[in-house]
């Protein structure tokens, strides 16, 4: 662990199941001194975005406890710190994690140990790369990736490119405005979409006013 860095750690409950995490303290936290993020376009106010737990990412794993994955295979993109990857990871499900952040394969091998879980494979990409060997999945899942109008397009079609046929793509919108573009552009791909907001949000501090949008196609 960087000395520079100032870490928590805390466990997370699911039912049964505890997920214990190693993350940042908070959102001050920096380190970056040979700037191979900066060079990535990572700036400094958002390289520590990546080592918080946000609320969109309890809503995403709170909801993937009871979905069924059994037999799927699960990509967790943009995952930070990857709780969901973690908790899926535990129940034994064939999960792949990316994130574009150089530190996060650090803190997501961390995390797999602390709880005591097999390897989760891993690779840092940018969606907005030509080609790459994740293969395609059964069920694509993220939190709060639609930061800018220019992810989009990059997001849809990453999703598109690394999805089976028949795949299940659910990831879950704070509120940033563009869910209905996305949903639009993920519709050119022959998906169809529901937005639902999340039933129960009281492991939250604050109330939840984002969604869960689901996307489906069937081959």
């Amino acid at each position: 662990m960087k000395e520079s860095l100032r870490i928590r750690y805390q466990t997370i409950e699911f039912g049964n199941v505890d997920i214990h995490v190693c993350t940042l303290r908070d959102n001050q936290q920096f380190d970056d001194p040979d700037d191979v993020a900066l060079k990535l376009g990572i700036s400094s106010a958002t390289w520590p975005i990546f080592g918080i737990i946000w609320p969109s990412s309890m809503v995403l794993a709170h909801h993937m406890v009871d979905h069924p994955t059994e037999g799927k295979r699960i990509l967790e993109i943009g995952c930070g710190m990857a709780l969901s990857s973690l908790l899926l990871n535990q129940r034994h499900d064939d999960i792949t994690a990316t994130d574009y952040h150089p530190e996060v394969g650090f803190f997501l091998e961390r995390n797999t140990e602390l709880n005591q879980g097999r390897a989760i494979g891993y690779q840092r990409l940018d969606w907005a790369d030509k080609v790459s060997n994740l293969g395609v999945f059964d069920i694509i899942i993220g939190s709060d990736l639609l930061y800018e109008d220019e992810h989009i397009n990059l997001l849809a079609d990453f999703i598109n490119k690394h999805s089976k046929p028949a795949c299940e793509v659910i990831l879950v919108d704070p509120g940033r405005g563009r869910k209905n573009k996305f949903s639009r552009r993920m519709e050119t791909h022959g998906y169809r979409y529901s937005h639902t907001r999340p039933e129960h949000t009281d492991y939250l501090e604050k109330p939840f006013k984002g969604h869960i949008l689901r996307f489906w196609r069937e081959g």
